[in-house]
C-alpha cells in the first residue's frame, strides 16, 4: 500500500470513528472468506459495516475522535464493525460471535464511552430503536384506552338498569 493510499484509508477511517454511533472491536483469525463476507453481509442487511484495517493506520485514524480510548484494542488481526444505531453494530456482532467462535469480541466504544467485550454484549442486549418506540407508543396508547373505557362505562350501565328495569315492568 502506498502512502497515498495509506492517508486516504486513514482520513476514511477518521470519518467512520468521528460519525459511527458504536464501533465493534474483535479478532477474526481463522475466519474463512465465506464467513467474513456472510458476517459482512448480516452487519450490511442492519444498517452497519465492518471493516479489516492495518492496526497502525486504525491508531491514527482515532486521533481526535470520541473512540480514541480504543486505540489499545488493536492488537493482532483486528475487524471494525460500526454502524449509525448504537446497537445494531453491537447485536450482530455478539450473534455473530455466538455462532461463529472465530470472531473474537475485544470492546468498542460509544461515544465517548470505551466498552469492553462484556460493555458490547451489555450494548447489544438493549432494545433497538424501533422496540423503543413501540413500547413508548403501547405506553401513551394505554391511558387513553382506560379513559374512552372509563367515560364509555356510564353510559353502558345505564342502558343496563333500563333494560333490566324494562324487563320487570313488562
Amino acid at each position: 500500500m502506498d502512502r497515498a493510499a495509506k492517508a486516504e484509508l486513514v482520513t476514511s477511517l477518521h470519518g467512520v470513528f468521528k460519525d459511527a454511533g458504536a464501533v465493534v472491536v474483535a479478532h477474526y483469525a481463522g475466519m474463512t472468506v465465506a464467513q467474513m463476507t456472510d458476517y459482512r453481509k448480516r452487519m450490511a442487511e442492519a444498517g452497519g459495516k465492518v471493516k479489516v484495517a492495518k492496526n497502525k493506520l486504525a491508531q491514527l485514524a482515532l486521533k481526535d475522535t470520541d473512540a480514541a480510548g480504543i486505540s489499545g484494542l488493536f492488537k493482532g488481526q483486528t475487524v471494525i464493525a460500526y454502524s449509525k444505531d448504537p446497537i445494531a453494530a453491537a447485536r450482530i456482532a455478539i450473534k455473530y460471535a455466538k455462532d461463529n467462535d472465530k470472531l473474537v469480541i475485544l470492546g468498542g466504544s460509544m461515544g465517548k464511552t470505551v466498552l469492553d467485550a462484556k460493555g458490547v454484549k451489555a450494548l447489544a442486549d438493549l432494545p433497538s430503536l424501533d422496540e423503543l418506540r413501540a413500547k413508548l407508543i403501547g405506553l401513551l396508547n394505554a391511558p387513553a384506552t382506560k379513559i374512552a373505557r372509563t367515560v364509555k362505562e356510564p353510559g353502558g350501565k345505564l342502558a343496563r338498569v333500563i333494560q333490566a328495569k324494562a324487563g320487570q315492568g313488562g
